[in-house]
Formats: structure tokens, sequence, C-alpha cells
């Protein structure tokens, strides 16, 4: 599978990606980060929008995970038992791993999964290794320290490819 550090589809927030654009893309299963994806790190609880639009992918019949990185068990199993989502902890992404352990465990193929994140070198780049539609986000929160500051701006001239061939209509 390619090495690209491009998403192809890129949001401001999860919430704009709709079950009818899923469907259209051929999506039953949704996998996503949650870090800075779907809440800031620092949130230890999901809030009732995201619950909703979990509740709304789930009614359009879309299986919906979480794979993360984060070496925190324990707040990783809280915040999805609070949703009523499984989870793939330690990840270990770009590794192709974790995302393919989450294929196994839902039974759906990865020409029929999109991996949503905000970063490119994680969440992205598993992604497009595991062959599975990259879906990005701005960080929840926005970029808070020097680090993320630095690394959302290097992620900058990749995000502009992904938004010119959104623009031309390319998948």
């Amino acid at each position: 599978m390619p090495l690209s550090l491009i998403p192809k589809r890129l949001y401001g927030r999860y919430d704009e990606i709709t079950p009818e654009t899923l469907s259209g893309m051929g999506v039953a299963l949704l996998l996503s980060d949650l870090d800075f994806t779907l809440a800031p790190k620092s949130v230890r609880r999901p809030d009732d929008r995201l619950k909703a639009w979990i509740a709304d992918l789930k009614a359009h019949g879309i299986q919906f995970m979480i794979v993360s990185n984060n070496r925190s068990g324990r707040r990783v199993r809280e915040f999805c038992a609070e949703l009523g989502v499984p989870y793939q902890g330690r990840a270990n992404k770009p590794s192709r791993r974790g995302i393919r352990a989450a294929l196994a465990r839902s039974g759906v193929g990865a020409a029929h999964t999109a991996m949503l994140g905000d970063k490119l070198l994680t969440d992205v780049l598993a992604a497009n290794r595991a062959g599975v539609l990259s879906l990005m986000v701005e960080p929840c929160g926005g970029a808070v320290t020097p680090w993320q500051k630095v690394l959302h701006a290097l992620q900058e001239p990749f995000k502009e490819v992904c938004r010119r061939r959104m623009k031309k209509g390319a998948l």
C-alpha cells in the first residue's frame, strides 16, 4: 500500500461527516482516532454532540470503532464504554497492525472502511498503508503546545494537496 501522507478527504470537525457521505463512499465501518479527533485529550468523557453523531452513524448501519495509540487503556476504555463503542488500543499507528486488528474484529473489509484522524504521520499514514479511506479533521481544541503548532504547520502542504483534489472532485 502507498506511503502517502495525503488524506482522501479533509473536514473541519468530525460531525461534518454525515452517514450519507460515508454511505456514498461505500463505507460500512468508520474507524476513528480519539485524542484531538473526537475530543481534546484533556476531555475525559464524551459530550452529547459526539454521542448523537455516533448514534446517527449506527442508525444508518455504519459500524464505529476507535483505534487509538493511547498508552493509557483506562481513558480509552472509559470513553468508549460511555459511547457504547468498541476500541482497538495500542494501535501503534502508523503501523497497519491496529487497523488490521479492527478490521478482523468488525468483519468489514478494507474496501468498505474509513479511518478518521487529525494527524498525517499516524492516522492518515496508517489508513493509507492499510488500504482504507483516509479522512482527516482539524484537531479538536486546536494546536496548543509549541510542538503541536510546528507539527500542524508541517501538515499544511499535504492538507492543501487534499483540498485541491477535493475541489477537482477527485476521490
